[in-house]
């Protein structure tokens, strides 16, 4: 065994495109987005073991599907991060300080189960919307990518979940808007 002390390796500088204060940026808008993604996750399978009611079948399906698709889109955002040269937040304290997706601490009834879950798909989309000007402005087309994925992602799931508190058809915006 060698007595020699071990140097630690210098990281190599990153050069694949994008100034570093605009990868940095990026990163930052992306461990929000992590962030928001976490928590809709933790919610999620949260609801997912906790919802009772007649629609429980339904939901606790629903749910799993959710939660085990962000479970995935978790590892995606933070290899970006890591693409990027940043290191990703992992840890409950730094998800609390960047997550803009509310919390629950009881356990609410299936209808508020998913309503919360559409605010925070609705959170997460922001999240994500607000990030795509800077990875475009920077040339970052996999990280643009990637909030597209995810805003599609959100929106439709939002969409689906609203639907189940819909209680009547909409009206037809264009016959309302014609007066008719």
């Amino acid at each position: 065994m060698s007595t020699k002390p071990r140097v630690e390796a210098q990281p190599m500088a990153i050069n694949i495109g994008i100034e570093e204060p605009d990868r940095r940026e990026i990163a930052e808008g992306l461990s929000r987005l992590l962030a928001d993604t976490f928590t809709l996750y933790l919610k999620t399978h949260n609801f997912h073991w906790n919802v009772t009611g007649p629609m429980f079948q339904t939901l606790h399906l629903m749910f799993e599907e959710q939660y085990n698709e962000l479970w995935t889109a978790n590892d995606l955002i933070a290899e970006r991060i890591r693409a990027l040269g940043v290191f990703a937040p992992a840890t409950y304290k730094e998800f609390a300080r960047l997550t803009s997706v509310a919390e629950e601490d009881g356990v609410p009834a299936a209808t508020q189960m998913v309503r919360q879950l559409v605010e925070g798909h609705e959170t997460a989309a922001r999240t994500a919307r607000s990030v795509i000007n800077t990875a475009e402005k920077a040339g970052d087309a996999p990280t643009a990518d990637l909030l597209t994925e995810r805003l599609q992602v959100h929106e439709k799931t939002a969409w689906m979940l609203r639907s189940l508190l819909a209680e009547e058809r909409p009206t037809n915006v264009a016959a309302t808007a014609q007066g008719v």
